[in-house]
């Protein structure tokens, strides 16, 4: 029985909780995520990733300094607000996130992959009724729904999110990089455990403890906006 979920479900529930989850994380899933770097082509142009060891320091940096204090003690909160029905709480942590993007590209992809999911929800009739989505509901927001209506558990929810980030900046780095495919699965097993590590801290967090410290990737991504030679729009 999950301990993090009202009520308790059955084990086929379980099972579509989880092909929910491999749904909502699948590269498959389109909403155009492939095209974003989220300032990683742009760390690349500048020579501060060059190869898989690098790239396996890069990497866990924006876990540590990002990820574990923004998207996914959010998307802690997020989640909570919506079991709860809680719209004004929902909304504060929407805004949050949007304060915390550093620049217009990571604003944009925010924005722009939170249309795509709502787009996609609602055509498969899974959109909240009440309270509805922000009008102007970023990713995670929008994710933290979906692993609701799915009754994700938030712990699998925020490692399913973490994976889904992971795979992606690995996907980067194949088309941008010389880095064949068995290298990318070595950092997986590199980054696995920090993945883990990530979601026990952003569990643990208090609200007074969050907000990302990524100096270098805002910059990056800053340098992105101009950046002559692009293969991805962050």
């Amino acid at each position: 029985m999950h301990t993090d979920w009202p009520g308790g479900v059955g084990q086929a529930q379980d099972d579509l909780a989880l092909l929910g989850l491999l749904q909502l994380v699948s590269p498959a899933l389109p909403i155009g995520a492939f095209a974003f770097s989220q300032g990683l082509e742009s760390a690349f142009e500048l020579g501060w990733v060059t190869d898989e060891a690098s790239l396996g320091d890069w990497l866990a940096g924006v876990l540590d300094d990002g990820q574990t204090r923004c998207e996914l003690p959010a998307l802690v909160r997020l989640q909570q607000a919506w079991v709860a029905g809680d719209a004004e709480r929902i909304i504060e942590w929407n805004q949050w996130l949007a304060a915390n993007r550093e620049t217009a590209e990571l604003a944009a992809e925010d924005a722009r992959l939170g249309a795509s999911l709502a787009r996609l929800l609602g055509s498969l009739d899974l959109l909240p009724a009440s309270p509805g989505l922000p009008a102007d509901s970023g990713y995670v927001t929008v994710f933290a729904w979906a692993a609701c209506v799915r009754r994700v558990p938030v712990r699998q929810a925020l490692l399913g999110f973490a994976w889904a980030w992971l795979e992606n900046q690995l996907a980067v780095a194949c088309k941008a990089l010389p880095l064949g495919h068995t290298a990318a699965q070595r950092l997986v097993e590199r980054l696995r455990p920090a993945l883990v590590a990530a979601v026990d801290q952003a569990l643990a967090l208090g609200d007074d403890e969050l907000g990302p410290a990524l100096p270098g990737l805002a910059l990056a991504s800053a340098l992105h906006e101009t950046q002559y030679s692009r293969l991805f729009r962050s």
